[in-house]
């Protein structure tokens, strides 16, 4: 009798993981609604100023768009848009927007690198996010691959003399990181990660703990062994930590002191861990993907600096 209560103890427990996992990939990884994240106090700084991730609206709808679009290497149609500079020029940046947000929510930085550096444009919407096809969010991971097309699409476009950037905030800035770990043409001169995360491990134990006030163990391995099998990839493989190890591009790290949804802490094992030409940029008092808003000065120099650095070949 003892035996049979234990194992039906055992049972519901083993459900209700289950269940919590089913409910965890919804909430964090399904391409579905988030709008649990306006009630999320670590990002109560963003809703009280400009969201740091919108566009400059009217400046967006003077500008001379093109759509352009891949199929990923798994099938899916993604889909960008290109604004060309104002002068011919082989200096393109490809922007990276964060989490549950979408390409024309990076205006404020597309006219910064268009009207003030002199670039072409480039601002795809992630997979599951935006136009592009996807029922999954892969935190950066899968999306690497697609970074790398549409790179050589950039290079097809522009010419073999091209010379590339990179510009990733929040989760985008975790994806140009895991980018800078493939193979990539020598056209890719500089990558600036703006808020990224260590790893989509690492990430959502912080957030699992922050919001749900619940360990790790076992519900986030559940839950990464149900994205395994539905999204083909397991969140501890998704290191940026990894990726820029093997990295050969300048990468500049940037992150507010006062961020609580990606931990600043997460900047400086980053930091640490990147092998080659680097720079750190740590703005004070500003939130989670407030570093230009805090300081636009500031920040636009440092930018403009990093990349004239290693844009001179």
């Amino acid at each position: 009798m003892i035996l049979l209560l234990i194992a039906v103890i055992l049972a519901m427990v083993f459900l209700i993981l289950v269940s919590a996992s089913f409910y965890f990939y919804r909430v964090a990884i399904a391409r579905a609604d988030k709008s649990f994240l306006n009630n999320n106090p670590d990002l109560a700084v963003t809703s009280s100023v400009e969201n740091p991730f919108s566009g400059n609206e009217s400046w967006w709808r003077e500008q001379m768009i093109t759509e352009w679009s891949i199929t990923s290497i798994d099938g899916l149609k993604l889909y960008a848009y290109y604004i060309a500079a104002d002068r011919p020029t082989d200096k393109t940046v490809i922007l990276a927007h964060g989490y549950a947000g979408q390409a024309t929510q990076m205006g404020n930085l597309a006219q910064m690198y268009r009207d003030t550096l002199g670039f072409n444009v480039l601002l795809p919407d992630a997979r599951g996010h935006g136009r592009s096809e996807g029922h999954y969010i892969g935190f950066g991971w899968p999306e690497r691959k697609d970074y790398v097309q549409w790179i050589n699409q950039v290079i097809v476009h522009t010419g073999e003399q091209s010379k590339v950037v990179l510009h990733g905030v929040s989760m985008g800035g975790a994806t140009v990181m895991m980018t800078s770990g493939e193979d990539l043409p020598t056209n890719v001169k500089a990558i600036l990660e703006d808020y990224g995360y260590t790893s989509v491990k690492d990430q959502l134990t912080y957030q699992l703990k922050r919001i749900y006030r619940l360990p790790a163990f076992p519900l986030l391995h559940l839950t990464s062994l149900m994205t395994k099998l539905r999204a083909w990839y397991f969140f501890g493989e998704a290191s940026a930590i990894d990726q820029i190890q093997k990295s050969k591009t300048p990468m500049l790290f940037i992150h507010g002191d006062a961020d609580l949804f990606v931990p600043s802490e997460m900047v400086y094992a980053l930091f640490k861990n990147a092998p080659l030409a680097k720079q750190l940029l740590i703005m004070p008092g500003a939130g989670h993907g407030l570093a230009r808003h805090s300081n636009p000065v500031r920040y636009d120099r440092e930018v403009a600096q990093f990349i004239g650095a290693y844009m001179k070949e």
